[in-house]
């Protein structure tokens, strides 16, 4: 048996093996993503013949079984099918109850604050957590932290409002519900997104954001730094903004220097979706997807969401000419496969369909809408004496 696949070892034994093992491409494929946007399930040897790292949930589906078979035929075939035969970690969106067909909704996350009851948000992330563990999506694009300070950005509800304080409760008892103390048996939080989203200009989406170093951190930065110092958040998403005129995406100064040696971050770095093509188109601080990619990758973003268009084979001859150092490369690799390994993926990458049909539509789901949805209701009363 290959040291990787010997699950009495630990995950940093395991993941030195594994790299160790992994040609260029191989190491590139677990920093890509794969989505499809079909009403079947794909053959998956024509989309990923070498395997992929990260794959966005299958949503198209009539039915949970339907999903639950994506998943199995998915990691069936890159487990047994795939020269090493390494696993994706399969995420969706969650802040409102997992986002797959059949599964439990919960009132939006600004409504969940309006409770001010962490204990509350924390059993509801455990219902999501089971739901999306037996399904087999075992990374949740969740929680939203952007602190909403203008109420025309569109996005304003799935955050929890303008406070910092009582955004970054709420985050660490979402992330301490999903996540759980055991991480084999729990899901993956990603908080986003990193950072200053909620605070374009004009109150318009991925657009361009102005504030002081001091706010960056006493207020933006506080629900991040909650969920990684209180609850061990796995996970961050870059954001598609610009701040104070530099691309998040593409900056070593938040990405590395603000998020991983100030903060202590030590989990994965994932783009939202196409935030690498705006690097490109709008931003114009790179002139192609390879410098793109280039750019993204020297910054300290692990991940390209949703499909590889700058995290492609074309960055070994970026490597070549010194442009990104392999060590850097193997570096991001380590910590994708340190969290696969954690999470017990090598060991069960499969959907539990008998067990997810008893995890949906509960009494103690319906319980929890109705607490929840009671307790967000807030009413002022103005005692402020009349004028005489």
């Amino acid at each position: 048996m290959m040291r990787y696949k010997n699950s009495s070892l630990s995950a940093e034994e395991r993941t030195e093996d594994l790299i160790g093992r992994m040609s260029f491409e191989q190491k590139i494929d677990q920093m890509t993503c794969l989505v499809t946007i079909t009403p079947d399930i794909p053959y998956f040897k024509d989309y990923i013949p070498k395997g992929i790292g990260h794959v966005g949930a299958f949503t198209t589906a009539d039915n949970v079984g339907k999903i639950a078979q994506y998943v199995y035929e998915l990691q069936h075939f890159l487990t047994q099918e795939t020269e090493l035969g390494i696993p994706a970690l399969i995420h969706c969106e969650a802040c409102a109850g997992a986002q797959f067909t059949e599964a439990d909704v919960f009132p939006s996350a600004v409504a969940q604050a309006s409770t001010f009851d962490t204990d509350l948000i924390s059993k509801m992330a455990e219902v999501i957590r089971q739901q999306m563990y037996h399904v087999g999506f075992r990374q949740a694009l969740s929680p939203v932290v952007d602190i909403a300070r203008d109420p025309r950005w569109g996005r304003t509800t799935e955050t929890y409002g303008e406070d910092p304080t009582l955004t970054a409760a709420m985050a660490s008892a979402f992330t301490k519900g999903l996540q759980t103390d055991n991480l084999s048996k729990g899901v993956l939080c990603t908080a986003k997104h990193y950072v200053g989203h909620g605070i374009t200009e004009g109150g318009l989406n991925m657009g361009r954001s102005l504030v002081t170093e001091r706010d960056l951190r006493e207020i933006h930065c506080k629900p991040f730094q909650a969920a990684i110092t209180e609850a061990g958040l796995g996970s961050v998403m870059s954001s598609y903004c610009c701040l104070n005129g530099e691309p998040v995406s593409g900056s070593h100064r938040l990405l590395t220097d603000l998020l991983r040696e100030e903060m202590g971050f030590e989990g994965i770095v994932v783009s939202d979706y196409i935030a690498l093509d705006r690097l490109i188109d709008p931003f114009r601080v790179a002139t192609d997807y390879q410098e793109a990619g280039i750019r993204a990758v020297n910054a300290g973003l692990d991940v390209e969401y949703p499909r590889p268009k700058a995290y492609t084979y074309s960055l070994k001859k970026a490597v070549e000419e010194g442009r990104i150092s392999m060590e850097l490369i193997d570096r991001i690799v380590r910590r994708i496969l340190m969290l696969k390994f954690r999470l017990g993926l090598f060991e069960d990458p499969y959907p539990h369909l008998e067990e997810l049909k008893h995890s949906l539509h509960q009494p103690i789901s319906m319980q929890l809408n109705e607490e929840i949805a009671l307790e967000s209701f807030i009413l002022l009363k103005n005692d402020y004496p009349a004028e005489k």
